[in-house]
C-alpha cells in the first residue's frame, strides 16, 4: 500500500460523511491508498453515519471504534492500523481535493523521505468552497500541522508515535514535529496537495467554554516546552519575554474584568458583533496567560 489518509473524529457526525466521500473520491489507482478512520467515542449517530458510508468506499477502510481518550492516542490507534509506506494526516472538518492523495505521492517520489505539507484553504462552508488555488493568504507556517501532512510511515516510527501525555488541548502534532526536526526530518510544501478546511463564523458564543479551551491549551504548552525548551516552542506557545511581559501588563490593567460584559451571547440565530468578538478573545488572552503561569509555577513544583 502507497498511502493511508488517517484521522479521527469526535461529534461531528455531519462533516464525517462529506469528509470520507472526498477520501473515497481521489484521482488514484484504488489498490494504492487506504482510509483508516478511529471514531473516539462520538456519544452521537457517528457510528451510523460510518457504516453508511462503508458501501461507497472505494479503497480500504479501516475504522477503530474506541472510548473517548483523545487526539493523540486516537492517532496511535490509527497509525496502529496504517499499511500505507507514507500516511497523511487530516482532521474530520478538512475535506480534501481529488488529487490531494496523488499529490502526497508525487511529492514523495521528487523530494524522497521528507514531511510534505499540503495546501490548506480555510472555508465557511463545505457546500460553498472557493476556487482551490492556493495564495500566501493561506500560508502557515506549522512544521508539522496534522490538518494536512504526510510522512514516510518507517520515518514515523523512528521518531515515535504521538505522544498520548498530551490529552488536553492539542499542540500533540507540534511536540511530534520537534521529534521529526531532532532527527533530521526535512520538510517540502506542496500547494496542490490541497484541502479545504472548514472555519465559519461564530454564530453564538460561550464564554465559559471558550475560557475552558484556553486553559486548557495553555496547561498543555507549558508541557510542550518542557519536553522542547526551544525557541521555536516558546514563541509558538506565547512564552518569550516580550509576550509575557504583554500578557503580564494586559492582566495588570484589569481591562478584561471591565470589558467582561460586552462578550455576552449573540442573539438567537444571529452572528457575534464584532465587539462580542473582540470581547471574547480579550477574556481568553487573559485567562491563557493567568493559566500560562499558573502552569509554570506548578511545573516549578
Amino acid at each position: 500500500m502507497r498511502l493511508t489518509i488517517q484521522f479521527c473524529t469526535y461529534k461531528r457526525p455531519r462533516l464525517l460523511a462529506r469528509v470520507l466521500e472526498a477520501c473515497f473520491g481521489q484521482n488514484m489507482p484504488a489498490d494504492q491508498y487506504e482510509v483508516v478512520l478511529v471514531n473516539d467515542g462520538s456519544p452521537d449517530e457517528t457510528p451510523g453515519v460510518i457504516e453508511r458510508m462503508r458501501s461507497l468506499a472505494t479503497c480500504r477502510f479501516e475504522v477503530i471504534h474506541q472510548p473517548n481518550g483523545g487526539l493523540a492516542k486516537a492517532r496511535n490507534a490509527g497509525i496502529a492500523r496504517s499499511t500505507g509506506e507514507r500516511i497523511v494526516f487530516i482532521d474530520d472538518d478538512v475535506l480534501p481535493t481529488p488529487v490531494f492523495a496523488a499529490e502526497h505521492l508525487r511529492s514523495d517520489e521528487t523530494a524522497g523521505d521528507v514531511i510534505v505539507r499540503g495546501g490548506v484553504i480555510n472555508t465557511a462552508s463545505f457546500d460553498k468552497l472557493p476556487p482551490p488555488h492556493w495564495t500566501l493568504a493561506n500560508y502557515s507556517g506549522n512544521f508539522f500541522w496534522t490538518t494536512n501532512v504526510s510522512v514516510r510511515l518507517a520515518r514515523l516510527e523512528r521518531a515515535g508515535r504521538f505522544d498520548e501525555a498530551f490529552s488536553e488541548y492539542g499542540w500533540e502534532d507540534i511536540e511530534l514535529g520537534m521529534r521529526l526536526r531532532k532527527i533530521g526530518t526535512k520538510a517540502v510544501f506542496n500547494k496542490n496537495a490541497l484541502a479545504f478546511h472548514y472555519k465559519p463564523p461564530p454564530a453564538g458564543t460561550d464564554v465559559a467554554g471558550i475560557l475552558r479551551q484556553v486553559r486548557a491549551q495553555a496547561r498543555t504548552a507549558v508541557q510542550l516546552h518542557a519536553r522542547h525548551p526551544h525557541w521555536r516552542v516558546a514563541l509558538a506557545i506565547g512564552d518569550t519575554l516580550p509576550q509575557r511581559m504583554l500578557g503580564e501588563a494586559f492582566q495588570k490593567s484589569g481591562l478584561a474584568k471591565r470589558i467582561a460584559p460586552l462578550a455576552g451571547p449573540a442573539e438567537a440565530g444571529h452572528r457575534l458583533s464584532p465587539l462580542q468578538r473582540a470581547a471574547a478573545q480579550l477574556l481568553a488572552t487573559d485567562a491563557y496567560y493567568d493559566e500560562l503561569a499558573r502552569a509554570r509555577r506548578a511545573a516549578r513544583g
